[in-house]
This record gives C-alpha cells, structure tokens and sequence, in this order.
C-alpha cells in the first residue's frame, strides 16, 4: 500500500482554520466532560479505589489517546475512507461477533459489550454506529439514483443494519441498536429516498423494536418504571426517582460544582449513564440548558460542514457529516430523556460528558473526521477563488493590451 497516497497530515495553519463555533463547542464539551467525570465519580473512586480521581486520571488518558487517534484519523483522506467503507463496515460487524464469543467478550452489568484491550475495554457498538454511518454514506453516492426510484435502493443498507441489529441484541444493547437503525434512515430521507418508503421504513422498525421491547421482562419492568418510578422507588424504580430527585435539588441555579448529594451511593451509574443528573444537580436548570445549547452549536456546526460538502458536489462527506452529527444528536435526546424521565432507562452515554473509554475516544475521532471534511471544503474553496482570480486577472491584462 503506497501510504502517501493513504495518509494526507494536515498542516497546522489549516488546522487553525477549521470552523470556529467548531472546535469551540468541542473543547467545551470534553472539558466539561472532565469536570463532571471527576466530580460525579469521586465518592466511588475513594471508596473503592483509595483515590478520589480514579477514573478522572482515567478520562484524562483516555482523551489523550482520543485525540491521538483522532489525529490519525483526520489525517486519513476522505477519499479513502469512501474507498474503504464496505471493509469497515465488515469490520465492525466481525467486532460485533466477537463480542458475543466466550473468552473474547467481557460481561458487565449482565451486559456482554466490551472486548478487553488491557489500556480500555473496546465497546464494539461505539464502533459499528460510526463504520455504519461510512458505509451508508458511501452506499447513498454509488446507488444515488437507485435510492431515490427503487425499493431495494433503501433495502441493502436495511438488510444490513438489521444484521447490526442483531447481534446488538444478542449482547444486548437496546439503546445503540435505536441510534444505529435510526441514524440509517435518517441518512436515507435526507438522500432522496420517496416518502412513502420513508414512512413505510419508520413504521417497520417501531413495530420490530417495540416486539423486542415486550419480548424480555426486565424491559417491561422498565416500561412500567418510566410510566410511574414513584410506583416502586426502592427497588425497580430506584434509579430513576433518584435521578428526579438531583433534579429537584439543583432547582435553577444548582448547588455548585463538586456539593451534588446523589452521587453520594444514592444515584447508581452516576458518572456514566446518569452523570447529566449529576450536572444539573450542581449547575441547576440553568446549567443544564447551557449544556444542551453547547451540543446544539456542535451539532449545528457539523450540520453546517456537512452542507458545505453537498454544495461543492462532495456528497460522501456531506452524508457522512450529517451521519455523524445525528449520531450525537440522538444520543444526547435519548440520554437526557431517560434522565428526566421521558423515555425508559437505556445503557446509552452522554457523548463526551459521561465516563468511558470507548465513547469518548470513538466520538471524537468522528469530530475530527468532520473536522478534515471542512479542511477540505476549504482547500476546494481557496482553489475556486484562485482560478477566479486568475481568470479575472487574465481578462483584465487582454483588456488592457487590446487597448
């Protein structure tokens, strides 16, 4: 393999022109990720550790190898992960089997999800959403036309996403397995697909996830919970009246970094799953919408790129941005409604904020994806002024000499 042709390192002066709102959004969301890790985790850490910053020192590591890997990443041109997006996608789905291997899988919490790697444990559906997302991207540029007039243009991607699904069941992962399915059919609107089989897709996965949601007694009981936690709030209700309660203590302006009660033993998964309870408990509502304000600006602006991309006839990386985007986007509605209590408990973290290896380092390595989507938009840009300017440069010197 000739990696010149593979590896594209992007200078540092175009790093710095990389969208603004951008990368300002994204700093503040990692450190206040950092933050958060560290506060909601500190009681478990002393008590189970012997050291209040365990598993800050941990996020930390983990986004220093986040940033390396997506470094590594962003250097990768597009162009080639086009190239290789069938691969990747292959790729993501032999994790997702091997995840469910003896021996290779690693169970937690009754869970089998994460395959050990020694420095972090590997969750393979973090992974299989953002291969998925390439291959569906680079499958909606090589079937445009068949997407937009056939049925069978949406079915491959949906063959495919239900093998996804699958095996994320098995394991099992309820909630990746929504982002995943919806994150797909999302992309196939946006790329032409008719209304009628939009629609017709729509009804056919909330008919398929709802059968497996009643086909297993724990996510009845978790149905059950969501509708009234107060019903039973020492046992299968617990976690999320717990999660209310932050709620109610942070009222509107919190009780300042670092005070929060809940995360004393009381509120389980808090520096995971529930650590947005956490956060508003300490920053109160006030604190809360600011925190969605900043992912709604990194959503925008990713968006924003993506659009960039589909103007100047990039559409690979217009999908793939978009892809990304609502990735985020989803896991963040989804996360911050089971945590007020809008939707059923699900195993799904808080993108950037919440505590893990696997999230944080697969996410943003798709932000800096984003990222070099936008570096190339502009190098397009530059190239078009030039060979402007140079036109009108040349037409001005024949003026001249005609004169």
């Amino acid at each position: 393999m000739n990696l010149r042709r593979f590896f594209d390192p992007i200078p540092l002066h175009e790093c710095r022109q990389v969208d603004g709102f951008f990368l300002a959004s994204v700093a503040c969301v990692v450190m206040l990720g950092l933050v958060m890790v560290s506060s909601a985790s500190i009681f478990l850490s002393e008590t189970n550790y012997g050291h209040p910053y365990y598993f800050m020192v941990r996020q930390t590591v983990y986004l220093i190898i986040g940033i390396v890997f997506g470094y590594f990443m962003m250097s990768i041109s597009t162009e080639r992960l086009q190239e290789y997006s069938v691969w990747l996608m292959a790729f993501s789905l032999v994790l997702l089997v091997m995840v469910l291997m003896p021996g290779i899988g690693k169970t937690v919490n009754g869970s089998r999800r994460w395959i050990n790697l020694v420095v972090f444990n590997l969750q393979a559906s973090e992974v299989a959403k953002v291969c998925m997302v390439v291959y569906v991207s680079g499958y909606l540029v090589r079937r445009a036309d068949r997407v937009r007039e056939k049925l069978m243009g949406s079915g491959m991607p949906m063959v495919v996403s239900f093998l996804f699904l699958a095996c994320l069941l098995l394991e099992p992962d309820f909630g990746a397995s929504v982002v995943l399915v919806g994150t797909v059919i999302a992309l196939l609107f946006i790329a032409g697909a008719p209304i009628y089989q939009f629609i017709g897709l729509v009804f056919a996965v909330v008919a398929a996830l709802g059968l497996v949601a009643i086909s297993e007694s724990y996510r009845i009981k978790r149905l059950m919970n969501f509708v009234d936690p107060w019903a039973d709030p020492f046992n299968d209700g617990y976690q999320l009246s717990q999660a209310l309660i932050a709620y109610g203590r942070g009222e509107w302006f919190g009780l300042g970094l670092g005070n929060s009660v809940q995360k004393l033993a009381y509120l389980p998964e808090a520096h995971t799953d529930f650590v947005f309870s956490i956060w508003v408990e300490e920053t109160g509502m006030v604190g809360g919408l600011l925190l969605l304000l900043v992912f709604a600006v990194l959503t925008t602006r990713a968006f924003k790129i993506g659009q960039n991309a589909m103007r100047l006839g990039r559409l690979f990386q217009g999908y793939m941005s978009f892809g990304f985007a609502i990735l985020i986007l989803a896991q963040v509605i989804i996360n911050v409604g089971v945590n007020t209590g809008f939707l059923p408990t699900k195993g799904l973290t808080l993108p950037l904020i919440s505590y893990g290896g696997s999230s944080l380092i697969i996410t943003l390595s798709s932000l800096f994806v984003i990222a070099r989507v936008d570096i190339e938009n502009r190098r397009i840009m530059n190239g078009q002024n030039s060979q402007l300017e140079t036109s009108t440069s040349d037409t001005r010197y024949e003026e001249v000499k005609g004169v």
